[in-house]
């Protein structure tokens, strides 16, 4: 990075951080963009900047975990990552050579309500852009070979993350311990036991059960005449066919009543991970000015409520946090920190009671403006390059957003009340007596103490789900 690009950074973010919160409400606007529905289904958003030479574009289909079979968890994000593993007449070698020998990049993955396709290239090699990403979505190779490799992999990745990074596992059994049977509980990498039932056939139907035109969208911002690019995108697009079957209905989210303990027992931990959270709001609520404020302040940065009590007063940990994860009818919110084995009742206790602090009335008007001033410092990084429009175009087509979501956050929260916050609080944000708590660490050292916080049940971090019966 040049020195004048870090004296652009850091000169940005003193002023987002010390500028009146006025100044920065309306930082933020939409660009112009065209939407084109074609008469397959498919959705094409096209949006112009020629600040530098450059195209990205962001293809979403709907689906994802969602879709995957029950016993088969983990098959749309195989099938994902086989995407660009070869495809029209170039086998996973050729295709990777052509989009470097370009400077073009083109990335695929699966989340639990779609399946993605990201990249960026050169404005001048805007047809081959428009090719690559044409033979990705409709004829990709889907090879025998490149599959057994990325499902080897896959469960060789689980259990490389049970032996070591075993924070990335917390969420997973998170979610399935919070949603259960709900499609929003299932892992979107799968288990070791349901990679290993995933057969190349499997992955084949899917791709015929679940992608198709009526499912997609296309977000496509960066250098480009919006005419040529439509007409390019129309013709490699028109005439694609359907998904083979619709979508599944979702189910309604359960709420947690009362409080209740997963045990994952790993034998060999000198340190404990755990994790709570409760069902939550889904991405379009109108509360989320207000619930991204609170959260800001309770574990969403550094001198956070909950990171200041346990890692920065007490040393229990070196990092605490709580998010969001929005979904399209729900999610979750979620705390999650670590710490040492025999500190870890201690550490959980100091979580609940921070939360109850902020149940209690704990904000005060000058906390809200220091959360109102990161928020809004925070929020335009975001929304900067043509990767992250062609990002958001296809968010905001995805959850059936419009432009004002973008355009009016800065005054929403700018107009953020203390009442308003504390109703967000009261409304949305669980106590500690209504969450799932997860807890991954030597179960002898730790079993009876969790016992307090709810009934328990206790898996083996060795059993190969994540998926439990509570």
């Amino acid at each position: 990075m040049s020195a004048l690009r870090r004296i652009v950074i850091v000169v940005a973010t003193v002023c987002s951080l010390t500028a009146p919160v006025v100044f920065a409400a309306s930082a933020v606007k939409t660009p112009n963009f065209e939407k084109v529905k074609l008469d397959n289904g498919a959705t094409l958003l096209l949006m112009e900047r020629h600040d530098v030479p450059l195209i990205s574009f962001t293809a979403v289909i709907r689906g994802g975990a969602l879709t995957d079979p029950e016993d088969r968890l983990g098959t749309a994000s195989l099938m994902a990552s086989l995407l660009e593993k070869g495809a029209g007449n170039r086998d996973a070698n050729a295709f990777a050579e052509t989009v470097a020998s370009v400077g073009g990049s083109i990335e695929t993955g699966a989340s639990t309500e779609s399946i993605s396709v990201g990249g960026s290239f050169l404005a001048r090699d805007q047809k081959l852009m428009v090719e690559l990403l044409a033979d990705v979505l409709q004829r990709p190779r889907l090879e025998e070979a490149q599959f057994e490799t990325l499902r080897d992999r896959s469960i060789e990745f689980i259990r490389a993350a049970k032996d070591s990074d075993r924070s990335e596992l917390t969420p997973i059994y998170g979610a399935a311990s919070l949603f259960g049977a709900h499609p929003y509980g299932r892992s979107v990498g799968g288990s070791e036991a349901s990679l290993a039932a995933i057969k190349h056939a499997d992955v084949r139907q899917y791709y015929a059960d679940n992608v198709g035109a009526d499912r997609v969208i296309i977000a496509v911002a960066g250098d480009f005449k919006t005419a040529q690019l439509k007409s390019l995108l129309t013709r490699a697009f028109a005439s694609w066919g359907k998904a083979g079957k619709p979508l599944p209905p979702l189910p309604k989210q359960t709420e947690v009543t009362s409080r209740r303990v997963l045990l994952v027992d790993a034998p060999d931990a000198v340190q404990s991970y755990f994790w709570a959270g409760d069902v939550n709001v889904a991405k379009g609520d109108p509360r989320r000015a207000s619930l991204d404020i609170v959260n800001t302040l309770f574990g969403g940065r550094f001198t956070s409520m909950l990171n200041t009590e346990l890692r920065i007063r007490s040393g229990l940990s070196y990092g605490a946090s709580s998010r969001f994860d929005r979904m399209a009818t729900g999610g979750s919110w979620e705390i999650g920190s670590f710490t040492r084995t025999e500190k870890t009742i201690e550490a959980i206790d100091l979580a609940f009671d921070t939360l109850d602090k902020l149940h209690a009335g704990s904000l005060e008007q000058a906390q809200l403006e220091s959360a109102k001033s990161y928020v809004l410092g925070q929020y335009p990084l975001g929304l900067e390059t043509a990767s992250q429009w062609a990002y958001q175009l296809a968010t905001l087509e995805f959850y059936g957003l419009d432009r004002s979501y973008i355009d009016d956050y800065g005054n929403q929260l700018a107009a953020v009340t203390l009442d308003d916050a504390k109703r967000a609080i009261d409304e949305v944000i669980p106590t500690s007596q209504h969450l799932v708590l997860v807890v991954i660490g030597k179960a002898e050292a730790i079993r009876d103490g969790l016992r307090k916080y709810g009934p328990l049940t206790e898996v083996k971090l060795s059993d190969p789900e994540f998926q439990t019966k509570q």
